[in-house]
């Protein structure tokens, strides 16, 4: 797939997104809202590894206040700027829910979008997606949902459903990349269940994203707030790569570049 100047080669090793998060209410902590400072972090994550950096300028936490399209945009708009011109050769994705931001962000410089409602938040996203001709992360979101007693079925019903929509839309299927939706509307029981069982998505033939970082899951068994759970979320990597997964989304991008990097070694074969 390629995305941006990138070309991503699936299999081939573990690729790492970076976080940033344009927001002042980020449940990590470490929400940035001065473009300079976001500009910085991006070099910092390139020089670290990323592949990758991934620009959201609305809170998904679970007690999120929803913004509407103008303000996300004003957030977003002077930190990809800066970040763009910062890493100029890195692929950016927008992290967004609104067809009009996700246009506005490729107009500005982000290679592709990373929908946590799968598609199903904005009716028109999926043909914006198309008429931009870009890659797509699709997500299933839990939040709202009935528990269907099998969380991978439940996962893979919803992933289903956004490919669906995207197919429907002109996105051709080799430009989707499926995220499972850690912490999106499930318990710890049903996060460490889907974590154990992550392999089975495979089946659906697309990329895998696992965005585990810092999340309250880990926090549930490690006890430590969310700036603290790097050492959890790399447990939480290094599990996910021995399953196949092709990219993690991190905030702690040189810990987990290491943790990607030797757990590729081992599951890959993948050495210098």
């Amino acid at each position: 797939m390629q995305i941006g100047k990138t070309r991503f080669v699936w299999g081939s090793r573990t690729y790492v997104m970076g976080v940033i998060n344009a927001t002042p209410d980020s449940f990590s902590g470490d929400g940035i809202v001065d473009p300079n400072a976001a500009a910085q972090q991006a070099r910092t994550m390139v020089e670290a590894g990323a592949d990758i950096i991934d620009i959201g300028a609305e809170s998904t936490r679970p007690d999120f206040a929803p913004i509407d399209a103008d303000e996300e945009w004003e957030r977003l708009s002077l930190v990809l700027g800066a970040v763009r011109r910062a890493v100029r050769n890195t692929p950016i994705t927008v992290d967004t829910t609104k067809a009009s931001v996700a246009t506005r962000a490729i107009g500005a410089g982000a290679n592709a979008v990373n929908d946590v409602t799968g598609l199903q938040g904005d009716p028109d996203m999926a043909a914006a997606i198309a008429k931009e001709g870009v890659p797509v992360v699709i997500m299933h979101n839990q939040r709202g949902r009935e528990f269907g007693g099998d969380v991978v079925e439940d996962v893979r019903n919803g992933l289903r459903r956004g490919i669906a929509l995207a197919e429907a839309a002109g996105v051709p299927r080799d430009q989707i990349i499926l995220d499972p939706g850690f912490g999106f509307g499930w318990g710890p029981v049903q996060n460490y269940n889907l974590m154990r069982r992550l392999g089975e998505l495979r089946d659906l033939g697309r990329p895998l994203l696992v965005g585990t970082s810092r999340k309250t899951f880990i926090g549930y068994v490690v006890d430590r707030p969310a700036p603290q759970r790097v050492w959890g979320t790399a447990a939480t990597v290094a599990l996910a790569i021995q399953q196949g997964v092709d990219i993690v989304r991190v905030h702690d991008v040189e810990e987990m570049v290491q943790v990607a990097r030797v757990s590729d070694a081992v599951v890959r074969g993948v050495l210098p």
